[in-house]
């Protein structure tokens, strides 16, 4: 009788069906497990939006909503009523604001030599990351003071600059075109700080920054925005005072202006702080800018989408403002553009996977 374990019946597992059914193996190891993930997702997702938690939705639904890139997400289970009805009052951009400048005393400064934000164009160079500076630098007699700033999910930075004319606005040569990355604006300009600022058009989160919203001012000349519309204002006039709030360009040419761009929505106004009802908002990364009464610069950046820093509030921002001493502050331009970067050095962590992003618009520290 034949031993059947030995009868060839035109079957082989030859190397190469081996190496078939492993990769059937593996592709369908990889679709179970993608397949998990996006159950789980969309899971999070209703229960975010559809669950229980009123302020849970409303955190959801405002934070996806302010990033260009994923704002789809909260119409996924939700309709645009549904959302508009969530999301509730606009923010203050309606609110009309006149800064007191009386409340500003600015200090004796020393003289500076005037740097134009436009000066001959250089190359984009890719800047390789670098550690962050120290958690916590003291002034260095330089009239810069960098301070860590925590607070619950969200970790800082604020940069306190104490001669107010120092701080200008950065741009890239033209607008219209590609905006340019903020370690390129400080080294064009030489400056020796500073941080992303206003906001530009941004479809699905593919713009290339550089077509500004609103009006920018460098030099008291209006380089974008030369409509007769209202918009959020944040810039200096010629005597280093800090301006915050809504109003058309021609009004910002009228108190003088001299470096400003747009975003918001205003904070703190002559020392109140804006009424929580019209700043709602989510839990993002975020750059704002203040000033105190001694006139002194407050640059803060507040790391997000990170597993050391979810993000901040508008709230939040108003609350780090106010113990730093703030008298006027307003929001700017944030999510994957909030950065702060110090002598060449990165001090926070960016927020776009694909690293630093290109911008319109930059308060740069002489």
């Amino acid at each position: 009788m034949r031993d059947k374990s030995a009868i060839n019946y035109g079957y082989s597992d030859s190397p190469a069906r081996r190496m078939g059914k492993a990769i059937i193996k593996f592709f369908t190891a990889l679709i179970t497990i993608l397949l998990v993930l996006v159950i789980a997702i969309c899971t999070t997702i209703w229960v975010l939006a559809k669950g229980p938690s009123p302020t849970a939705q409303r955190l959801f639904v405002m934070s996806v909503r302010e990033t260009s890139a994923v704002g789809f997400l909260a119409n996924i289970f939700l309709s645009e009523a549904e959302i508009e009805r969530i999301i509730g009052v606009p923010e203050s951009d309606a609110v009309q604001y006149e800064t007191d400048t009386s409340l500003i005393t600015v200090a004796a400064a020393r003289p500076v030599v005037p740097i134009s934000s436009n000066d001959a164009e250089v190359e984009d160079v890719e800047i390789e990351d670098t550690a962050p500076l120290d958690d916590d630098i003291e002034e260095s007699g330089d009239g810069l003071e960098l301070v860590e700033v925590n607070g619950n999910g969200y970790k800082g930075f604020m940069l306190i600059v104490s001669d107010p004319l120092r701080v200008f606005v950065g741009t890239p040569v033209n607008f219209g075109g590609a905006g340019v990355k903020l370690m390129d604006m400080i080294r064009r300009t030489e400056a020796v700080a500073g941080i992303n600022a206003g906001g530009f058009y941004d479809p699905d989160g593919t713009g290339s920054g550089g077509i500004p919203d609103g009006l920018v001012i460098c030099d008291g000349e209006l380089k974008w925005g030369a409509g007769g519309g209202t918009v959020n204002v944040i810039g200096f006039d010629a005597d280093g005072i800090l301006h915050v709030g809504s109003m058309t360009s021609t009004a910002a040419m009228n108190l003088g202006l001299q470096w400003a761009v747009s975003f918001g929505p205003t904070l703190i106004s002559n020392g109140v702080a804006q009424d929580k009802e019209l700043v709602r908002s989510g839990i993002n990364p975020r750059t704002a800018i203040g000033q105190r009464a001694d006139g002194a610069v407050l640059l803060l950046v507040v790391d997000g989408r990170q597993i050391h820093s979810l993000g901040a509030t508008y709230e939040d921002l108003i609350e780090i403002m106010l113990d730093f001493g703030a008298v006027n502050a307003a929001n700017l331009d944030g999510g994957s553009s909030t950065l702060m970067i110090i002598d060449e050095e990165f001090v926070n962590s960016c927020a776009s996977v694909s690293g630093p992003r290109t911008i319109p618009t930059a308060f740069l520290v002489r």
